[in-house]
């Protein structure tokens, strides 16, 4: 016997008890961590948000384009890509160059963009984390991942859950799911945490509401 008949014949055994595979599988687990209100909710995720140090800003619609314009303008950004289904006014005063969502760019050419504004699938309010799509608000995965800042748009409480399960109930498992939680960060190296490195260095968040909120 080799090693390959000896590792199958290990992962048969282990599955000879597995249920069958038309058999339904239980889902009695907590869908949520305790009961909170929808305004309880949205505080968490703005919460879990800033703990992995994304930067939360909260406005009304009517405020959204002031706020994106300020933003883009504060970061300096001379170039901003934009996905094709990002609603034109939201960008309508910004003083930066359009680069549309294009299947021919390069990643080279993707770098070179300061900024890119999207909107999201789903925020999960107790891990902190934005969900995208690859709907025509949202783009290309990679166009969230090359460019150094991303400012997210997420519409509370519409498109605000509480836990994963909840998250993943709205969620195509076919569509190109990109899940983020914080700007890009890793600490594999001597446990220094360094941000940028396979994603954005900057992730901004805007929370947009009905009411009046005063924009920050």
């Amino acid at each position: 016997m080799n090693s390959r008949e000896r590792i199958l014949g290990r992962v048969r055994r282990a599955l000879a008890d597995a249920p069958a595979e038309d058999e339904p599988i239980a889902r009695d687990y907590l869908r949520e961590h305790g009961q909170r209100t929808v305004a309880e909710t949205v505080e968490l995720l703005a919460e879990n948000l800033a703990d992995y140090r994304a930067v939360v800003h909260r406005c009304t619609d009517e405020e959204l384009p002031d706020v994106l314009t300020r933003l883009l303008a504060e970061r300096g950004a001379r170039s901003v890509l934009v996905p094709p289904g990002l609603p034109p006014h939201w960008l309508g005063a910004v003083d930066a160059t359009r680069v549309p969502d294009r299947a021919v760019s390069t990643p080279h050419e993707l770098d070179q963009v300061d900024s890119v504004v999207t909107g999201c699938a789903v925020a999960i309010a107790e891990t902190g984390t934005i969900v995208l799509d690859g709907s025509p608000d949202q783009g290309r995965r990679r166009i969230t991942l090359v460019p150094d800042h991303h400012i997210c748009v997420v519409r509370v409480p519409g498109q605000v859950v509480s836990s994963v399960p909840q998250g993943l109930e709205r969620l195509d498992p076919a569509r190109p799911l990109t899940w983020i939680s914080g700007p890009s960060a890793t600490s594999d190296i001597e446990l220094d945490r360094v941000e940028g490195v396979h994603g954005p260095r900057t992730l901004e968040v805007v929370l947009v509401g009905q009411g009046r909120t005063g924009a920050t």
